[in-house]
């Protein structure tokens, strides 16, 4: 900690020193520039923060100015001249709350001038907001529905962290004018301040649902970090019956329940508030030719074929059987919208970050709800963010996607989510590895049947498993770690899986199928599991095995893989290699490195290609090589049910 410290302040010491020269010689601009700099190498400082926000008040930025004091004071609570300029600064840009607030905090606890300067501080404004507030609440009085009069209450008394009086009135307020959904932002940030975080939720959900960009962001903002859930969606409609948005994105929400008929009625109100809104036009013509009512499917359809949106229509035709058109689509600023938010999603996902990836393809989603590639990428998304429960009915709808790719992919996502649901899981895998080192196919497989009890710690399972090879060496001086040429019936229980980490441990018996030999078989083992990135990856995988039957001999393997995604289904990477055991065999203690590739084909089958060059780390029998180069090449196939 202190190395890093200090490495830090070196590399933040030249570029402060440079910005406390350009202050010195008034060339504020450069000061700032400068100032960032040594910021970013040292963010603790917070000296070099106040005196960037000194900078930043000599160009004028009072905002960012606000902004750097507050920092500054965040990182050393005893700096009150920090506090005060702070506050001074959130009175001056129109937060006035926010600076009674910081001079009530500053007066109770600062020494001296500092305490004095914030008690007059506070009082001044108090007195003015309590002023204000009397006038306005004599004008509710005269004029129950007066809009303006109930608006400026409830700003004054959020101002003064009245908030109970503050929320009556902004809900009043909104309930004589519900097309300012602004005041919804507003009723949701005192909901959420008094601690009733159900009820904020349904207003901010219906604000971040509404026309108005600014505040549909910041009440994104404020809305918890995962999607909202069926009831909170109808509660926020209960507020705002009149939010097309909301009814629409209910709508879709529920197509990917498969509430097949709940969906429908939304969509329903969606057309008969907004009979020009195409895309819930189309939706509803698809769900009523579905049920086969192609009676009052079809006039829906027809009004879209004639819209002149080409998109649209070509998707009606796709569904009708009918000839696509050749023209270009027309760009809307709907599509634009979808477009845009998609590109911004696309390269948050590729560089894993997670939330922000999650937020733009909503918004692309909101915007076009038939791209199922969108679709598909909230569930991929959901997953990544350990999701999997919101991540399920993303991949349940992009299944049905018209694009076989997109529809097979979400298809096999699904299933292995799904599968985690169920209370009893299948599994199988098996992997075939041809070595051009021991000029031998080796095979190793697993059928496993496990309990999945939701409340214990533990999953029990019965257990086949199989290892063997092609020519029969387990006698013969090659290494015993490839294969023992058995099966292996067994019963055990693995943990639920803790931040990357898995343990597990089985009891059984192993019968030879050479020898026809059967010996009791016991192993447990750990294991560590992480990957880092999309399109540039690392991938490690770390295994600690106890195997009873190789002289209760304990066998760690490590493997790193380095690389890059090159096209959807291949990866190009550099092996790491590492093994190592507790008997300290010659077999068992190498390590080795080098390219490979990973090819996913069809089927659930991955087929890796492996060049290695590796090195024993023990001396043992004259059989084993110092150095070596291996060829492998594998197949590796999995199934869940």
């Amino acid at each position: 900690m202190v190395a890093s410290w200090i490495l830090a302040f070196f590399m933040a010491a030249e570029p402060a020193t440079q910005a406390y020269e350009a202050l010195r010689t008034r060339n504020y601009d450069s000061a700032v520039a400068l100032f960032l700099t040594a910021i970013e190498a040292n963010p603790e400082n917070a000296h070099l923060r106040k005196d960037l926000a000194y900078a930043y008040l000599k160009v004028g930025e009072n905002e960012a100015a606000r902004d750097q004091f507050a920092e500054a004071w965040k990182l050393d609570p005893t700096d009150y001249q920090a506090a005060l300029e702070y506050a001074f600064l959130c009175y001056e840009t129109q937060r006035k709350g926010e600076a009674r607030r910081v001079f009530n905090q500053i007066r109770q606890s600062a020494p001296g001038e500092a305490r004095r300067t914030a008690e007059e501080a506070f009082q001044n404004i108090d007195r003015s907001l309590a002023e204000r507030m009397e006038l306005w609440k004599r004008a509710v009085e005269a004029e129950p529905d007066n809009f303006s009069a109930h608006r400026e209450l409830g700003e004054i008394a959020e101002e003064r962290d009245e908030l109970a009086l503050a929320a009556e009135h902004y809900l009043r307020a909104w309930r004589l004018r519900p097309d300012q959904r602004a005041l919804l932002l507003a009723l949701g940030r005192v909901w959420k301040r008094m601690g009733r975080d159900g009820d904020a939720v349904a207003v901010l959900l219906a604000a971040s649902r509404g026309a108005e960009p600014r505040v549909a962001e910041a009440a994104r903002g404020l809305l918890p970090d995962r999607y909202p859930y069926v009831y909170e969606f109808r509660e926020a409609l209960a507020l705002d019956p009149t939010n097309v948005n909301l009814h629409r994105e209910l709508a879709y929400l529920l197509l990917a329940m498969q509430k097949r008929e709940e969906a429908e009625a939304e969509f329903l109100a969606v057309v008969k508030a907004a009979p020009n809104d195409l895309l819930s036009v189309t939706q509803l013509g698809f769900l009523r030719l579905e049920r086969g009512e192609r009676d009052s499917a079809m006039p829906l359809l027809e009004r879209v074929l004639a819209s002149g949106d080409k998109d649209l229509a070509d998707r009606v035709r796709f569904m009708l059987k009918l000839p696509r058109t050749m023209e270009q689509p027309q760009e809307t600023p709907r599509t634009k919208i979808s477009v845009e938010a998609k590109a911004f999603a696309d390269k948050s996902f590729e560089l894993c970050y997670w939330q922000d990836a999650w937020k733009y393809y909503l918004i692309a989603h909101e915007k076009d709800p038939l791209d199922f590639d969108v679709i598909l990428r909230l569930g991929w998304t959901g997953n990544a963010m350990g999701r999997d429960k919101e991540a399920l009915p993303w991949f349940d709808l992009a299944r049905r996607s018209p694009r076989p790719e997109i529809a097979a992919e979400a298809e096999r996502a699904w299933r292995g989510l799904a599968s985690d649901a169920r209370r009893f899981r299948i599994s199988a895998w098996l992997f075939p590895i041809y070595s051009s080192r021991w000029r031998n196919t080796f095979s190793y497989g697993q059928i496993k049947m496990e309990w999945r009890a939701r409340k214990l710690p533990f999953r029990p399972y019965l257990s086949t498993r199989f290892i063997g090879d092609s020519r029969g060496i387990l006698d013969s001086a090659s290494p015993h770690f490839f294969s023992e040429s058995a099966f292996v019936i067994a019963a055990g229980v693995s943990m639920r899986p803790w931040k990357s980490f898995t343990a597990w441990g089985e009891a059984g018996t192993a019968a030879s199928y050479r020898t026809g030999k059967f010996l009791p078989d016991y192993r447990g083992g750990l294991s560590f599991s992480r990957r880092t990135g999309a399109r540039w990856f690392h991938a490690f995988t770390g295994d600690a095995v106890f195997l009873s039957r190789f002289d209760n001999d304990v066998l760690v393997y490590l493997q790193h893989r380095t690389g890059r995604r090159v096209f959807e289904r291949a990866e190009l990477y550099w092996n790491y290699n590492a093994t190592a055991d507790a008997k300290r065999q010659t077999w068992a203690n190498f390590v080795e490195t080098g390219p490979g590739v990973a090819l996913r084909l069809p089927s659930h089958v991955t087929l890796s290609l492996h060049a290695l060059r590796g090195r024993y780390l023990r001396r043992g029998e004259p059989t084993y090589t110092v150095n070596y180069t291996d060829f492998r090449a594998g197949l590796w196939y999995a199934f869940l049910h």
